[in-house]
């Protein structure tokens, strides 16, 4: 007994010696074998006050969230709160907040209209996140366009959105307006599909006055792989102060209008088309 006892006889010098040994970014376990220290109590006497090494300090995974924590908590925020913003436990929350002062007691009732917002909210984001599926997986059931399909749809949509005759009025010409970048795009490769030469077509932008006109016919033209300046002029539609419109801001481009040169014949086709697809419909009704 009295042996081990003498193996920390000098222990100022020992001390002098472990706190040189962690200034020198030794561990506990390194200068425990180094000075050959069995006893945890005196290691613990021996390296008091001196901190830790940066090397040995692991990251805490949970840091960002004790600050974001504390922040909320400063901002007013109760437990339950910080809770269901954080995702947290409570008992964890308590332990990062608790020097902070309370929040004063706020009405019931905004706290219930809080509470139903994040709920609101939440549920929005999951809405969204279905959305999207739903529209990613009929994206992939499309697959590969024949050139029937794009026949067929060309046809439908020119019959929903291009300019038709009337018995009031003869319009037997090929004229298709739409605001739909899309829309356009399937419908100039139906024409295509068509043989319908792009030297035939005109193009011309219907925008409202407010609108930047300028950049709508940039837009357009370079969609359909024309030059600007080929373009007829811009068809201004008057700004009515009474209507309060929708259809504003930078992704806002108006109407492009495609006018076939030449097309009474082709309009003709295109009406008996609808026709045949409207008889073949109706021959599928039970």
């Amino acid at each position: 007994m009295a042996r081990t006892s003498s193996k920390y006889a000098d222990f100022e010098g020992l001390r002098e010696q472990a706190v040189a040994l962690r200034r020198e970014g030794l561990s506990r376990r390194q200068i425990r074998d180094r000075l050959h220290v069995d006893n945890n109590d005196i290691l613990n006497r021996l390296l008091e006050g001196e901190p830790l090494p940066e090397w040995t300090e692991r990251p805490n995974a949970k840091d960002g969230l004790r600050e974001r924590a504390r922040e909320l908590r400063l901002q007013g925020w109760t437990y339950d709160q910080i809770q269901v913003e954080l995702g947290c436990s409570k008992s964890s929350i308590s332990l990062w907040v608790r020097d902070l002062p309370k929040p004063e007691r706020r009405d019931p009732t905004e706290q219930a209209k809080l509470a139903a917002r994040k709920r609101w909210e939440h549920e929005l984001a999951k809405w969204d996140e279905q959305r999207q599926l739903t529209k990613a997986t009929a994206i992939a059931e499309i697959g590969p366009m024949s050139e029937r399909d794009l026949f067929m749809s060309g046809v439908a949509l020119y019959w929903a959105e291009g300019a038709k005759d009337k018995p009031y009025a003869r319009r037997e010409n090929v004229q298709f307006v739409n605001s739909d970048p899309g829309v356009i795009r399937i419908f100039l490769a139906w024409l295509d599909l068509l043989g319908v030469e792009r030297g035939r077509l005109r193009y011309r932008v219907m925008i409202h006055v407010t609108a930047d006109a300028e950049g709508a016919e940039k837009f357009w033209a370079d969609l359909a792989g024309v030059d600007v300046s080929s373009f007829q002029r811009t068809t201004l539609k008057k700004h009515n102060p009474k209507t309060i419109r929708k259809n504003v801001g930078e992704n806002y481009r108006g109407c492009l209008v495609i006018s076939v040169l030449r097309s009474a014949d082709l309009y003709r086709r295109i009406e008996g088309w609808w026709t045949g697809m409207v008889v073949a419909a109706k021959q599928r009704t039970p």
